[in-house]
């Protein structure tokens, strides 16, 4: 398909007639000029209620069920009504009570079993963006625009890891062209579901939260798209958390590495995943703020010329470091990081950060809190018999730390840019508790105690001057 647009809503996009309004009205503009497919986000919030709604149901809460229930029809609804022309409403409707009751199946299935079975969860949690689409399509359609909405679920094949599945690119790809390229040639624009897909044989699967970025790149990348547009409600990729460092900037332009470890390491303006099915086929993609539409956004491209160092900070303060000790000589510690690394991929824990020491060889986990109890569990299981013969010290969990990750290409090679680092974090009194960084010189990542987290990114930002060169570079065009 020639001159292909995928367009990505973002929750806060979606999360209101008025912004469903502004997302279509977007939609219009592009489709005048090219073909365009949308992918689209669950209304603000819904997501968070669908999960809440099933944690009443497994704890037998009939009376939570129905009233979470009793919300998200409202909200529905009202948007709905006050969306739509009268005479469009009643197909809308009926829409809306049949993906509910689809839920609310799912949500007594759930209740009557007293758990959560992680397929059961999936299925149910795309209901949001279901409810999403079937507004926007039903709205553009109202507005003179073809518009058909699309469950990602008969698009998308993934693997079976319910929860945070992976594209299987082949058949996703055959299924994009047998399901949706009839559609864009004849002059319809699709309205995808993000954030789910399906087995090969059907079991319904979702991508990980956030994951609607990254079900939008994986069909931008399926159709051979010209570019991929995520619409959100920041102005692009920035410098800093503004609500952090109230000098960070837009970056003009980043390259795929660059945006990939500032989302994976705390900046939200992308999944973590999203960049990786366009690097093959180089699609740029632009980070734009559908409150702001005419403010020219963040471009990702696959490289960029920069002249200076880092680029931007970002943190993480909902992390634990996990620490493990040998006591042994007669410990084989390499054979045992192993072990460690392949219990937590076995359960899907992502490593943000790793450190060992050299004689003692001690090391040290960075994870995200949600994922360690289960990580601990893999560790423990895994290092059983050396935790029990005293080889190791019972495995040390520290959850008052925090990440900060200094990002940037220009890093690459520049001497004494640690050293700066460093030392502007260490004149706020900030005890720096682990470092470690790759090969590639891209990203430093620093551990510090989640008091002076806040702190440090502001010393850090200040002491690279990062807003000032980004603007600096905005003002020329330049990367």
């Amino acid at each position: 398909m020639k001159d292909l647009l995928v367009m990505k809503f973002g929750g806060t996009s979606m999360g209101s007639a008025e912004r469903i309004r502004v997302a279509a009205e977007l939609v219009a503009q592009e489709r005048k000029t090219r073909p365009v497919l949308v992918v689209v986000s669950a209304m603000s919030k819904v997501t968070d209620m669908l999960l809440d709604t099933l944690r009443h149901a497994e704890a037998g809460d009939q009376a939570g069920l129905e009233a979470n229930l009793q919300k998200l029809r409202e909200r529905h609804v009202q948007t709905c009504n006050d969306l739509l022309p009268p005479e469009r409403r009643e197909p809308a409707l009926a829409g809306i009570e049949r993906l509910l009751a689809d839920f609310e199946r799912i949500a007594g299935g759930i209740r009557l079993l007293g758990e959560r079975p992680p397929r059961s969860v999936d299925e149910a949690l795309a209901v949001g963006e279901r409810l999403a689409a079937l507004l926007m399509a039903t709205y553009l359609d109202s507005s003179g625009i073809s518009a058909k909405d699309v469950n990602a679920a008969g698009v998308i094949v993934t693997d079976a890891v319910f929860g945070n599945a992976n594209p299987q690119m082949a058949p996703t790809r055959k299924k994009a062209h047998e399901r949706l390229v009839p559609l864009l040639k004849a002059g319809i624009t699709p309205i995808v579901t993000g954030f789910n897909g399906a087995t090969t044989d059907g079991r319904p699967t979702t991508l990980g939260r956030g994951g609607s970025d990254f079900s939008a790149s994986i069909l931008a990348a399926a159709l051979d798209a010209a570019e991929l547009w995520i619409w959100t409600d920041v102005d692009g990729i920035m410098t800093a958390d503004p609500r952090l460092v109230p000098d960070a900037a837009v970056l003009h332009e980043v390259s795929y590495n660059e945006a990939a470890e500032l989302a994976y390491n705390g900046a939200k303006v992308l999944h973590p995943r999203t960049l990786a099915p366009l690097v093959a086929k180089q699609i740029p993609v632009w980070s734009k703020n559908s409150f702001a539409p005419e403010k020219p956004g963040t471009r990702i491209v696959p490289k960029v010329e920069v002249s200076w160092g880092p680029r931007a900070v970002t943190s993480l303060a909902n992390v634990a470091l996990i620490s493990i000790e040998p006591l042994s000589p007669e410990l084989n510690v390499t054979q045992a990081m192993g072990r460690a690394l392949d219990a937590l991929g076995r359960v899907n824990a992502e490593v943000l950060a790793l450190s060992s020491s050299s004689y003692r060889q001690s090391l040290c986990f960075l994870l995200r809190k949600e994922e360690l109890e289960r990580a601990l569990a893999a560790l423990e299981s895994a290092l059983s018999l050396e935790l029990a013969h005293g080889y190791l010290r019972p495995l040390d969990v520290n959850e008052d730390v925090g990440l900060l990750a200094v990002v940037g290409e220009g890093m690459r090679g520049t001497p004494g840019l640690a050293g700066r680092i460093f030392t502007a974090i260490s004149r706020e009194n900030i005890n720096i508790i682990a470092i470690a960084q790759g090969s590639s010189e891209l990203t430093i990542s620093i551990v510090v105690h989640k008091d002076g987290l806040e702190k440090a990114v502001r010393a850090v930002h200040q002491e690279c001057r990062m807003g000032e060169m980004a603007r600096q570079a905005a003002s020329r065009r330049l990367p």
